[in-house]
C-alpha cells in the first residue's frame, strides 16, 4: 500500500512563493508517475504538474513557468513562484503505476492535501 503525505501549504500574498513537499512510503513495484493536483471550491480537480519515471514533466499553461515539480528519493516537491489569487486551492500529491497522465481519475493513491491561500 502506497501512502502519501503533503506538507508546506500556507497563506501568502500575490507574487509570493511556497514549496510543497510530499513524502511517499510503501511498496512500489516500479518508479511511479507522480502528480500534483489542486481543487478549489466548486471546481474540478486539475493537474498542476506531473513527473514520470524518466523525470519528464508536464504543466498546464496556467502554471507553466511558475511551478516546478521535482523529486528526490522518496519525496516530491512543488516549487510555486509568482503565486496568484487564482492559485488558491487544496493541493494534493498523487501516485500511479501506469502511463503518466494528467487525468486525476487515473491516480489511485492520494495524500490528504494541503491548503494554499494567495491573497491579493
Amino acid at each position: 500500500q502506497v501512502q502519501l503525505a503533503e506538507s508546506g501549504g500556507g497563506s501568502v500574498q500575490t507574487g509570493g512563493s511556497l514549496r510543497l513537499s510530499c513524502a511517499v512510503v510503501g511498496y512500489m513495484p516500479i518508479t511511479p508517475c507522480m502528480g500534483w493536483f489542486r481543487q478549489a471550491p466548486g471546481k474540478e480537480r486539475e493537474a498542476v504538474a506531473t513527473i514520470d519515471s524518466d523525470g519528464r514533466t508536464t504543466y498546464p499553461g496556467s502554471v507553466k513557468g511558475r511551478f516546478t515539480i521535482s523529486q528526490d528519493n522518496a519525496k516530491i516537491y512543488l516549487q510555486m513562484n509568482s503565486l496568484k489569487p487564482e492559485d488558491t486551492a487544496m493541493y494534493y500529491c498523487a501516485a500511479q503505476f501506469r502511463l503518466c497522465s494528467e487525468n486525476y481519475f487515473t491516480f489511485p493513491y492520494w495524500g490528504q492535501g494541503t491548503q494554499v491561500t494567495v491573497s491579493s
